[in-house]
Protein backbone atom coordinates (compact mmCIF):
# COMPACT_ATOMS: atom_id res chain seq x y z
CA UNK A 1 0.00 0.00 0.00
CA UNK A 2 1.51 3.68 -0.87
CA UNK A 3 2.19 5.86 2.20
CA UNK A 4 1.00 9.03 -0.80
CA UNK A 5 -0.05 11.66 1.71
CA UNK A 6 -3.10 13.76 0.80
CA UNK A 7 -1.08 16.97 0.07
CA UNK A 8 -0.07 15.11 -3.31
CA UNK A 9 -3.31 16.66 -4.64
CA UNK A 10 -1.69 19.01 -6.43
CA UNK A 11 0.90 16.55 -8.24
CA UNK A 12 0.32 16.99 -12.18
CA UNK A 13 -2.04 13.51 -12.25
CA UNK A 14 -4.56 15.21 -10.61
CA UNK A 15 -4.71 17.83 -12.96
CA UNK A 16 -6.63 16.01 -15.45
CA UNK A 17 -10.30 16.94 -13.70
CA UNK A 18 -12.19 18.32 -16.90
CA UNK A 19 -13.10 15.17 -18.31
CA UNK A 20 -16.70 13.69 -17.99
CA UNK A 21 -16.99 12.05 -15.00
CA UNK A 22 -16.63 8.02 -15.08
CA UNK A 23 -17.99 5.00 -13.31
CA UNK A 24 -16.06 2.68 -11.63
CA UNK A 25 -17.36 -0.93 -11.37
CA UNK A 26 -20.21 -1.25 -9.58
CA UNK A 27 -20.18 2.75 -7.99
CA UNK A 28 -23.51 3.04 -9.18
CA UNK A 29 -24.95 0.76 -6.85
CA UNK A 30 -22.51 1.72 -4.03
CA UNK A 31 -23.70 5.52 -4.07
CA UNK A 32 -27.67 4.24 -4.68
CA UNK A 33 -27.08 2.39 -1.07
CA UNK A 34 -25.38 4.91 0.62
CA UNK A 35 -28.13 7.49 -0.57
CA UNK A 36 -31.23 5.51 0.33
CA UNK A 37 -30.12 4.61 3.73
CA UNK A 38 -28.53 8.11 4.56
CA UNK A 39 -32.01 9.80 3.55
CA UNK A 40 -33.58 7.01 5.66
CA UNK A 41 -31.65 7.84 8.71
CA UNK A 42 -31.82 11.82 8.37
CA UNK A 43 -35.50 11.64 7.80
CA UNK A 44 -35.69 10.00 11.28
CA UNK A 45 -33.34 12.77 12.61
CA UNK A 46 -34.83 15.25 11.09
CA UNK A 47 -38.27 14.38 11.88
CA UNK A 48 -37.45 14.61 15.83
CA UNK A 49 -36.27 18.39 14.98
CA UNK A 50 -39.46 19.05 13.23
CA UNK A 51 -41.44 17.71 15.53
CA UNK A 52 -40.09 19.49 18.68
CA UNK A 53 -40.59 22.93 17.10
CA UNK A 54 -44.13 22.10 16.28
CA UNK A 55 -45.73 20.11 18.94
CA UNK A 56 -43.03 18.33 21.22
CA UNK A 57 -43.18 20.95 23.58
CA UNK A 58 -46.81 21.40 24.07
CA UNK A 59 -47.44 17.55 24.78
CA UNK A 60 -43.97 16.20 26.70
CA UNK A 61 -43.59 19.49 28.55
CA UNK A 62 -47.38 20.98 29.08
CA UNK A 63 -46.86 23.04 32.23
CA UNK A 64 -44.49 25.47 30.67
CA UNK A 65 -44.94 28.52 28.36
CA UNK A 66 -44.55 28.15 25.12
CA UNK A 67 -40.95 29.76 24.14
CA UNK A 68 -40.32 27.52 27.31
CA UNK A 69 -41.67 24.38 26.62
CA UNK A 70 -39.79 24.42 23.00
CA UNK A 71 -36.72 25.13 24.49
CA UNK A 72 -36.78 22.02 26.74
CA UNK A 73 -38.60 20.11 23.32
CA UNK A 74 -35.12 21.04 21.60
CA UNK A 75 -33.15 20.09 25.12
CA UNK A 76 -34.07 16.54 24.56
CA UNK A 77 -33.54 17.12 20.50
CA UNK A 78 -29.91 18.32 21.36
CA UNK A 79 -29.22 15.37 23.49
CA UNK A 80 -29.04 13.13 20.53
CA UNK A 81 -26.32 15.23 19.65
CA UNK A 82 -24.66 14.61 22.48
CA UNK A 83 -24.65 10.65 21.17
CA UNK A 84 -23.47 11.22 18.13
CA UNK A 85 -19.96 11.12 18.99
CA UNK A 86 -19.58 8.12 20.49
CA UNK A 87 -21.49 6.05 17.43
CA UNK A 88 -19.18 7.77 15.69
CA UNK A 89 -16.33 5.90 17.83
CA UNK A 90 -18.28 3.11 18.44
CA UNK A 91 -19.35 2.35 14.90
CA UNK A 92 -16.14 3.72 13.67
CA UNK A 93 -14.07 1.36 15.76
CA UNK A 94 -15.80 -2.06 14.55
CA UNK A 95 -16.10 -0.57 11.35
CA UNK A 96 -12.24 0.01 10.87
CA UNK A 97 -12.00 -3.83 12.54
CA UNK A 98 -14.50 -5.53 10.36
CA UNK A 99 -15.95 -3.80 7.88
CA UNK A 100 -17.70 0.02 6.79
CA UNK A 101 -21.35 -2.32 5.53
CA UNK A 102 -22.08 -4.39 8.77
CA UNK A 103 -21.96 -1.23 10.86
CA UNK A 104 -24.22 0.57 8.55
CA UNK A 105 -26.70 -2.33 8.68
CA UNK A 106 -26.57 -1.90 12.04
CA UNK A 107 -27.01 1.87 12.40
CA UNK A 108 -29.95 1.77 9.99
CA UNK A 109 -32.04 -1.18 12.31
CA UNK A 110 -31.51 1.01 15.29
CA UNK A 111 -32.27 4.29 13.86
CA UNK A 112 -35.59 2.99 13.10
CA UNK A 113 -36.33 0.96 16.11
CA UNK A 114 -35.84 4.02 17.72
CA UNK A 115 -38.30 6.27 15.57
CA UNK A 116 -41.06 3.74 15.24
CA UNK A 117 -40.80 3.88 19.28
CA UNK A 118 -41.33 7.53 19.08
CA UNK A 119 -44.66 6.90 16.99
CA UNK A 120 -45.95 4.96 19.61
CA UNK A 121 -44.83 7.04 23.26
CA UNK A 122 -47.15 8.40 25.70
CA UNK A 123 -47.51 12.44 26.37
CA UNK A 124 -47.40 13.45 29.22
CA UNK A 125 -50.96 13.86 29.88
CA UNK A 126 -51.21 9.75 30.37
CA UNK A 127 -48.16 9.00 32.03
CA UNK A 128 -46.59 12.45 33.49
CA UNK A 129 -43.02 12.80 33.93
CA UNK A 130 -42.15 9.05 32.60
CA UNK A 131 -43.16 10.61 28.89
CA UNK A 132 -40.61 12.95 28.37
CA UNK A 133 -38.01 10.46 29.79
CA UNK A 134 -38.78 7.79 27.72
CA UNK A 135 -38.69 10.40 24.68
CA UNK A 136 -35.43 11.12 25.92
CA UNK A 137 -34.19 7.72 25.86
CA UNK A 138 -35.52 7.51 21.86
CA UNK A 139 -33.43 10.12 21.15
CA UNK A 140 -30.21 8.86 22.35
CA UNK A 141 -30.89 6.03 20.24
CA UNK A 142 -31.49 7.72 17.34
CA UNK A 143 -27.82 10.30 18.07
CA UNK A 144 -25.96 6.83 18.49
CA UNK A 145 -27.19 5.33 15.35
CA UNK A 146 -27.00 8.70 13.17
CA UNK A 147 -22.98 9.05 14.69
CA UNK A 148 -21.84 5.84 12.75
CA UNK A 149 -23.95 5.98 9.68
CA UNK A 150 -22.68 9.02 8.41
CA UNK A 151 -18.65 7.94 8.37
CA UNK A 152 -19.87 4.22 6.94
CA UNK A 153 -22.03 6.23 4.11
CA UNK A 154 -19.56 8.28 2.93
CA UNK A 155 -16.32 5.77 3.06
CA UNK A 156 -18.55 3.46 0.93
CA UNK A 157 -18.79 5.54 -1.53
CA UNK A 158 -15.40 7.26 -1.44
CA UNK A 159 -13.42 3.84 -0.90
CA UNK A 160 -15.45 2.50 -4.32
CA UNK A 161 -14.96 5.48 -6.20
CA UNK A 162 -11.89 7.02 -8.37
CA UNK A 163 -9.74 9.57 -7.70
CA UNK A 164 -10.57 12.30 -10.35
CA UNK A 165 -14.61 12.03 -9.52
CA UNK A 166 -14.64 10.79 -5.86
CA UNK A 167 -15.98 14.30 -5.04
CA UNK A 168 -19.15 13.76 -7.17
CA UNK A 169 -19.33 10.16 -6.39
CA UNK A 170 -18.86 10.69 -2.51
CA UNK A 171 -21.48 13.88 -2.65
CA UNK A 172 -24.40 11.57 -3.24
CA UNK A 173 -25.02 10.41 0.39
CA UNK A 174 -24.97 13.90 1.82
CA UNK A 175 -27.28 14.43 -0.78
CA UNK A 176 -29.12 12.12 1.53
CA UNK A 177 -29.70 14.51 4.08
CA UNK A 178 -31.86 17.31 2.41
CA UNK A 179 -34.03 14.17 0.80
CA UNK A 180 -34.11 12.46 3.94
CA UNK A 181 -35.70 16.65 5.26
CA UNK A 182 -37.39 16.62 2.15
CA UNK A 183 -39.33 13.61 3.06
CA UNK A 184 -39.98 14.47 6.65
CA UNK A 185 -41.09 18.15 5.92
CA UNK A 186 -43.18 17.25 2.86
CA UNK A 187 -45.18 14.57 5.15
CA UNK A 188 -45.46 17.30 7.66
CA UNK A 189 -46.90 19.51 4.96
CA UNK A 190 -48.74 17.23 3.60
CA UNK A 191 -50.52 16.14 7.34
CA UNK A 192 -50.67 20.33 8.19
CA UNK A 193 -52.58 20.19 4.54
CA UNK A 194 -54.92 17.94 5.32
CA UNK A 195 -55.55 17.67 9.26
CA UNK A 196 -56.75 20.58 11.83
CA UNK A 197 -54.09 21.56 14.26
CA UNK A 198 -56.00 19.54 16.76
CA UNK A 199 -55.95 16.87 14.47
CA UNK A 200 -52.23 17.02 14.34
CA UNK A 201 -51.88 17.92 17.85
CA UNK A 202 -53.59 14.71 19.40
CA UNK A 203 -52.30 11.90 17.08
CA UNK A 204 -50.90 13.36 13.39
CA UNK A 205 -47.80 13.56 14.38
CA UNK A 206 -47.25 9.94 14.84
CA UNK A 207 -47.11 8.85 11.55
CA UNK A 208 -44.65 9.80 10.35
CA UNK A 209 -42.61 8.14 13.24
CA UNK A 210 -44.82 5.07 12.22
CA UNK A 211 -44.20 5.55 8.58
CA UNK A 212 -40.40 5.49 9.09
CA UNK A 213 -40.42 1.20 9.39
CA UNK A 214 -41.64 1.15 5.64
CA UNK A 215 -38.23 3.24 4.72
CA UNK A 216 -36.11 1.44 6.91
CA UNK A 217 -36.89 -1.91 5.14
CA UNK A 218 -36.03 -0.76 1.86
CA UNK A 219 -32.69 0.56 3.50
CA UNK A 220 -31.52 -2.23 4.50
CA UNK A 221 -32.83 -4.37 1.88
CA UNK A 222 -30.71 -2.21 -0.55
CA UNK A 223 -27.93 -1.98 1.83
CA UNK A 224 -27.27 -5.76 2.39
CA UNK A 225 -26.52 -5.97 -1.56
CA UNK A 226 -23.49 -4.19 -0.64
CA UNK A 227 -19.78 -5.67 -0.86
CA UNK A 228 -17.14 -3.93 1.15
CA UNK A 229 -15.06 -1.41 -0.02
CA UNK A 230 -11.82 -3.22 -1.59
CA UNK A 231 -9.46 -0.17 -0.33
CA UNK A 232 -10.56 -1.15 3.24
CA UNK A 233 -10.01 -4.52 2.12
CA UNK A 234 -6.55 -4.01 1.46
CA UNK A 235 -5.82 -2.26 4.28
CA UNK A 236 -7.03 -4.82 6.96
CA UNK A 237 -4.70 -7.51 5.43
CA UNK A 238 -1.55 -5.01 5.34
CA UNK A 239 -2.88 -4.46 9.20
CA UNK A 240 -3.05 -8.04 9.64
CA UNK A 241 0.45 -8.58 8.24
CA UNK A 242 2.24 -5.43 9.74
CA UNK A 243 0.77 -5.47 13.08
CA UNK A 244 -1.17 -7.57 15.97
CA UNK A 245 -4.60 -7.29 14.71
CA UNK A 246 -5.92 -6.70 18.17
CA UNK A 247 -3.73 -4.42 18.74
CA UNK A 248 -5.49 -2.18 16.49
CA UNK A 249 -6.93 0.04 18.13
CA UNK A 250 -8.37 3.20 15.81
CA UNK A 251 -9.49 5.55 18.23
CA UNK A 252 -6.03 5.55 20.30
CA UNK A 253 -4.53 5.85 16.75
CA UNK A 254 -6.65 8.22 15.57
CA UNK A 255 -5.59 10.58 18.67
CA UNK A 256 -1.84 9.90 18.51
CA UNK A 257 -1.79 9.95 14.95
CA UNK A 258 -4.42 12.21 13.39
CA UNK A 259 -4.98 14.57 16.17
CA UNK A 260 -4.37 17.82 13.50
CA UNK A 261 -7.02 16.65 11.27
CA UNK A 262 -9.59 15.88 13.89
CA UNK A 263 -9.73 19.52 14.79
CA UNK A 264 -9.53 20.86 11.31
CA UNK A 265 -12.89 18.76 10.59
CA UNK A 266 -14.32 19.57 13.27
CA UNK A 267 -13.51 23.11 12.88
CA UNK A 268 -14.73 22.99 9.64
CA UNK A 269 -18.07 21.73 10.90
CA UNK A 270 -18.46 24.56 12.87
CA UNK A 271 -20.34 27.18 10.20
CA UNK A 272 -21.73 24.30 7.93
CA UNK A 273 -23.55 22.70 10.84
CA UNK A 274 -24.76 25.47 12.66
CA UNK A 275 -26.17 27.22 9.93
CA UNK A 276 -28.04 24.38 8.63
CA UNK A 277 -30.07 23.86 12.19
CA UNK A 278 -30.90 27.72 12.11
CA UNK A 279 -31.95 28.11 8.11
CA UNK A 280 -33.82 25.11 8.70
CA UNK A 281 -34.79 24.23 12.45
CA UNK A 282 -34.96 27.20 13.76
CA UNK A 283 -37.05 28.80 11.02
CA UNK A 284 -39.73 26.63 11.91
CA UNK A 285 -39.72 27.97 15.45
CA UNK A 286 -39.42 31.45 14.90
CA UNK A 287 -42.30 31.95 12.10
CA UNK A 288 -44.75 29.56 14.09
CA UNK A 289 -43.53 31.19 17.51
CA UNK A 290 -42.48 34.41 17.12
CA UNK A 291 -44.05 35.56 14.32
CA UNK A 292 -47.53 33.45 15.28
CA UNK A 293 -48.16 32.44 11.68
CA UNK A 294 -49.17 29.32 10.43
CA UNK A 295 -46.42 26.71 9.89
CA UNK A 296 -47.69 25.44 6.49
CA UNK A 297 -45.77 28.70 4.70
CA UNK A 298 -42.39 28.10 5.65
CA UNK A 299 -43.26 24.25 6.19
CA UNK A 300 -43.66 24.41 2.05
CA UNK A 301 -40.80 27.26 1.33
CA UNK A 302 -38.30 23.92 2.86
CA UNK A 303 -39.80 21.58 1.13
CA UNK A 304 -38.94 23.68 -2.03
CA UNK A 305 -35.57 24.67 -0.71
CA UNK A 306 -34.60 20.86 -0.27
CA UNK A 307 -35.15 19.74 -3.19
CA UNK A 308 -33.34 22.13 -4.73
CA UNK A 309 -30.60 21.34 -2.55
CA UNK A 310 -30.70 17.61 -2.83
CA UNK A 311 -29.43 18.65 -6.96
CA UNK A 312 -27.44 21.54 -5.93
CA UNK A 313 -25.32 19.02 -3.96
CA UNK A 314 -24.30 16.25 -6.20
CA UNK A 315 -23.41 19.15 -8.43
CA UNK A 316 -20.98 20.91 -6.87
CA UNK A 317 -19.65 17.60 -5.38
CA UNK A 318 -18.62 17.62 -9.22
CA UNK A 319 -17.13 21.11 -9.19
CA UNK A 320 -15.03 20.09 -6.25
CA UNK A 321 -13.20 17.74 -8.19
CA UNK A 322 -12.23 20.75 -10.47
CA UNK A 323 -11.85 23.62 -8.30
CA UNK A 324 -10.58 22.05 -5.12
CA UNK A 325 -12.91 20.92 -2.04
CA UNK A 326 -10.98 24.54 -0.12
CA UNK A 327 -12.18 27.33 -2.76
CA UNK A 328 -16.11 25.71 -2.28
CA UNK A 329 -16.13 25.25 1.49
CA UNK A 330 -13.92 28.76 2.26
CA UNK A 331 -17.06 30.63 0.13
CA UNK A 332 -19.72 28.54 1.72
CA UNK A 333 -17.99 29.68 4.95
CA UNK A 334 -18.30 33.22 4.06
CA UNK A 335 -21.15 33.29 2.56
CA UNK A 336 -23.54 31.84 5.66
CA UNK A 337 -21.81 34.03 7.89
CA UNK A 338 -23.34 37.05 5.93
CA UNK A 339 -26.22 35.69 5.40
CA UNK A 340 -27.16 35.35 8.54
CA UNK A 341 -27.94 38.65 9.61
CA UNK A 342 -30.27 39.07 6.17
CA UNK A 343 -32.25 35.87 7.00
CA UNK A 344 -34.80 36.86 9.35
CA UNK A 345 -35.06 40.18 8.09
CA UNK A 346 -36.75 38.18 5.11
CA UNK A 347 -38.26 35.89 7.10
CA UNK A 348 -39.94 38.82 9.09
CA UNK A 349 -41.88 39.84 5.47
CA UNK A 350 -44.28 36.37 5.55
CA UNK A 351 -43.67 37.06 1.48
CA UNK A 352 -43.54 33.54 0.01
CA UNK A 353 -41.51 34.54 -1.89
CA UNK A 354 -38.79 36.67 0.65
CA UNK A 355 -39.10 33.11 2.67
CA UNK A 356 -38.20 31.13 -0.40
CA UNK A 357 -35.30 33.45 -1.09
CA UNK A 358 -34.20 33.36 2.53
CA UNK A 359 -33.90 29.57 3.34
CA UNK A 360 -33.00 28.89 -0.28
CA UNK A 361 -29.61 30.96 -0.31
CA UNK A 362 -29.00 29.88 3.14
CA UNK A 363 -29.15 26.29 1.72
CA UNK A 364 -26.99 26.79 -1.05
CA UNK A 365 -24.12 28.73 0.84
CA UNK A 366 -24.16 25.76 3.03
CA UNK A 367 -24.21 23.26 0.43
CA UNK A 368 -21.16 24.71 -0.86
CA UNK A 369 -19.66 23.45 2.47
CA UNK A 370 -21.18 20.16 2.41
CA UNK A 371 -20.86 18.89 -0.86
CA UNK A 372 -17.50 18.40 -0.60
CA UNK A 373 -17.54 17.68 3.11
CA UNK A 374 -17.28 13.72 2.60
CA UNK A 375 -14.59 13.89 -0.04
CA UNK A 376 -12.63 16.24 2.04
CA UNK A 377 -12.94 14.38 5.28
CA UNK A 378 -12.12 11.22 3.70
CA UNK A 379 -8.78 12.03 2.52
CA UNK A 380 -7.72 13.66 5.56
CA UNK A 381 -7.20 10.17 7.03
CA UNK A 382 -6.00 6.78 6.13
CA UNK A 383 -7.79 3.82 5.50
CA UNK A 384 -7.53 1.96 9.23
CA UNK A 385 -8.69 4.64 10.99
CA UNK A 386 -10.71 6.32 8.59
CA UNK A 387 -14.17 5.66 9.45
CA UNK A 388 -13.39 6.79 12.73
CA UNK A 389 -11.49 9.71 12.27
CA UNK A 390 -14.02 10.73 10.09
CA UNK A 391 -16.65 10.06 12.55
CA UNK A 392 -15.22 12.03 15.44
CA UNK A 393 -14.19 14.85 13.62
CA UNK A 394 -17.85 15.42 12.40
CA UNK A 395 -19.73 13.95 14.89
CA UNK A 396 -17.70 15.36 18.11
CA UNK A 397 -18.32 18.99 16.26
CA UNK A 398 -21.89 18.14 16.27
CA UNK A 399 -22.24 18.46 20.10
CA UNK A 400 -21.08 22.23 20.32
CA UNK A 401 -22.86 23.08 16.60
CA UNK A 402 -25.80 21.81 15.70
CA UNK A 403 -26.45 20.12 19.38
CA UNK A 404 -27.08 23.53 20.63
CA UNK A 405 -27.62 25.67 17.86
CA UNK A 406 -31.33 25.77 18.25
CA UNK A 407 -31.38 26.33 22.47
CA UNK A 408 -28.50 29.36 21.96
CA UNK A 409 -30.15 30.73 18.80
CA UNK A 410 -33.78 30.80 20.88
CA UNK A 411 -32.30 32.13 23.72
CA UNK A 412 -30.17 34.51 21.80
CA UNK A 413 -34.14 35.68 20.28
CA UNK A 414 -35.10 36.13 23.32
CA UNK A 415 -38.92 36.92 24.12
CA UNK A 416 -41.51 37.40 21.25
CA UNK A 417 -42.21 40.83 22.35
CA UNK A 418 -38.27 41.99 22.22
CA UNK A 419 -36.53 39.73 19.64
CA UNK A 420 -32.66 40.20 19.18
CA UNK A 421 -31.91 38.21 14.97
CA UNK A 422 -29.04 40.35 15.39
CA UNK A 423 -27.47 38.24 17.62
CA UNK A 424 -28.53 35.63 16.02
CA UNK A 425 -26.73 36.76 12.72
CA UNK A 426 -23.47 37.55 14.97
CA UNK A 427 -23.63 33.84 16.41
CA UNK A 428 -23.30 32.66 13.10
CA UNK A 429 -20.62 35.02 11.86
CA UNK A 430 -18.57 33.86 14.97
CA UNK A 431 -18.65 30.18 13.68
CA UNK A 432 -18.28 31.29 10.02
CA UNK A 433 -14.83 32.59 11.26
CA UNK A 434 -13.91 29.53 13.09
CA UNK A 435 -14.68 27.32 9.84
CA UNK A 436 -12.66 29.44 7.52
CA UNK A 437 -9.79 29.48 10.04
CA UNK A 438 -9.99 25.54 9.98
CA UNK A 439 -9.95 25.51 6.33
CA UNK A 440 -6.94 27.75 5.65
CA UNK A 441 -5.12 25.20 7.86
CA UNK A 442 -6.31 22.38 6.29
CA UNK A 443 -4.41 21.08 2.63
CA UNK A 444 -5.99 20.75 -0.56
CA UNK A 445 -6.81 16.58 -1.08
CA UNK A 446 -8.08 16.84 -4.56
CA UNK A 447 -7.55 14.09 -6.46
CA UNK A 448 -5.50 12.58 -3.72
CA UNK A 449 -5.02 8.67 -3.26
CA UNK A 450 -6.95 6.94 -0.56
CA UNK A 451 -4.34 4.17 -0.45
CA UNK A 452 -2.34 6.56 2.38
CA UNK A 453 -2.12 5.58 5.94
CA UNK A 454 0.06 6.44 8.73
CA UNK A 455 -0.81 3.42 11.17
CA UNK A 456 0.33 1.26 8.51
CA UNK A 457 3.48 2.98 7.68
CA UNK A 458 4.49 3.14 11.26
CA UNK A 459 3.67 -0.63 12.04
CA UNK A 460 6.01 -1.07 9.34
CA UNK A 461 9.35 0.53 10.86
Amino acid sequence: MSTQSPSSAGHPAAAGQNGPVSTPPGIVKVVFASLVGTAVEWYDFFLYGSAAALVFGTLFFPESEPVTATLLAFGTYALGFVARPLGGVVFGHFGDRVGRKKMLVVALMMMGVATFAIGLLPTYASIGIAAPILLLVCRLLQGFAVGGEWGGAVLMAAEHGDEKNRGFWSSWPQAGVPLGNLLATGVLFLLAAVQSDADFEAWGWRIPFLLSAVLVLIGLYVRLQLEESPVYAEAKAEIAEKKQADSHLPILEVIKTYPKEVLIAMGMRMAENISYYIFTVISISYVTTYLEADKSLILKMLLIAAGFQFFLIPALGALSDRVGRRPLYLTGAVGVGVWGFVFFGLLDSMSPGKVLLAVTVGLIFHSLMYAPQAAFFSELFGTSVRYTGASVGYQLASIFAGALAPIIALELLGTVEEKNTTAVGIYVAIASVITIVAVLCAKETRGSSLRHDRVVRDAHR
